[in-house]
């Protein structure tokens, strides 16, 4: 006889495979924001550590972009008879 298989509901969720993905991003954040707290305090000049600013450069500008394309994805994910049920019941 067969076993029915239930779907755990944290580890079989869609978005389990984002951790990494979404850690990545909140380290970066980190470093960007390290990067320009000890700037502003003088710590160092961004000229004499040249392969970190460039390599924070990097990170912003690839931050930027998945900001800008994570937007456009997430309303294009909207199913439109949810968006019609939230709008008919108020929230």
């Amino acid at each position: 006889m067969a076993a029915v298989r239930v779907p755990h509901p944290i580890r079989d969720h869609p978005q389990a495979g984002r951790t990494a993905i979404d850690l990545f991003w909140v380290l970066a954040i980190g470093v960007i924001a390290a990067y320009a707290f000890f700037a502003a305090l003088g710590a160092f000049s961004p000229g004499d550590v040249l392969p970190l600013t460039v390599a924070v450069a990097v990170l912003v500008a690839l931050w930027i972009l998945r900001a800008v394309t994570s937007g456009r994805r997430r309303r294009d994910d909207r199913d439109p008879r949810l968006v019609h049920a939230r709008e008919r019941r108020g929230f």
